[in-house]
């Protein structure tokens, strides 16, 4: 990233904010170069997982049924419980396997597939894209936030909701932390910023995942962290200096960056473990 001057800002004053947004010192190792790719990973845990019970559900939405991939750890303990947000190419298996680690983790789980208004996700990821021009913005990010309501009011669930989403699913996370005063803990990874009067709505706690190398969403940081401030909103962001858009799709090698990946996962739970768990 090379904000030069953006909004005012050099680029070292620029950093200093966002270390300080960060939690000072903590957040440095976040800007320290992580441009090794290494190579996709396979699925982490797969469905026949035997600390998991795992199905493919539908729950009532703003559009109707909504398709969605649901794990949960066996057992009847009350735990919290996390929405996944995939990206701009459905609910494929890697977000599914997503899920699946966050249940793994101790939490119920839910993916929903935003495309299940058009049938749900197609086979062929090429023909998933175009897809999403069709969908009624508004109507998905309700179908979102029924997503939280659904994991709020589960049997299992100790009504603590967290979300995390990725790419376009980052962007719509921010949107459900706007639209879900019921949202304990939003971690959008490199997505769209929400308009910026509507900042002051979010409710929940948010940690924010950037790419360096990742010019077209970085520009909307500056704006975006001085409405975070202003609103009184709990917030750390970390910028992982060397990666790009979608660092943290292991099967993607063209993209994947293990080390960003990895730390950002770790910071993710130690996130929701202090928010959700406590």
């Amino acid at each position: 990233m090379n904000p030069e001057d953006r909004d005012g800002l050099s680029r070292r004053d620029f950093m200093r904010r966002l270390v300080l947004a960060a939690g000072g010192a903590a957040a440095l190792p976040a800007l320290s170069a992580f441009g090794e790719r290494r190579p996709a990973a396979a699925q982490l845990v797969p469905k026949d997982d035997p600390r998991l019970v795992v199905e493919d559900i539908v729950y009532k939405g703003e559009t109707g049924e909504v398709k969605a991939h649901f794990a949960r750890p066996i057992g009847d303990l009350k735990r919290p419980g996390v929405v996944v947000i995939h990206e701009n190419r459905g609910l494929n298996p890697h977000i599914a396997d997503v899920a699946r680690r966050v249940a793994a983790e101790g939490y119920l789980a839910i993916a929903p597939d935003a495309l299940s208004p058009l049938g749900g996700t197609p086979a062929d990821p090429q023909q998933a894209g175009p897809l999403f021009q069709k969908l009624d913005r508004p109507a998905t990010v309700r179908n979102f936030v029924a997503a939280v309501q659904y994991l709020k009011t589960h049997p299992l669930s100790t009504g603590k909701v967290g979300c995390m989403g990725f790419c376009w699913g980052g962007g719509m996370t921010n949107q459900v932390a706007v639209n879900s005063p019921d949202l304990a803990a939003a971690v959008p990874f490199y997505g769209a910023q929400p308009a910026i009067e509507d900042v002051p709505k979010v409710k929940a706690a948010m940690l924010i995942h950037y790419a360096g190398d990742d010019a077209r969403i970085n520009a909307g940081i500056p704006a975006f962290e001085d409405a975070l401030m202003k609103a009184g909103v709990e917030y750390k962001i970390f910028l992982y200096e060397g990666a790009g858009h979608a660092f943290f799709n292991d099967t993607n090698a063209g993209r994947y960056n293990k080390e960003a990946a990895g730390l950002a996962w770790q910071r993710t739970l130690a996130f929701y473990k202090e928010k959700l768990k406590s």
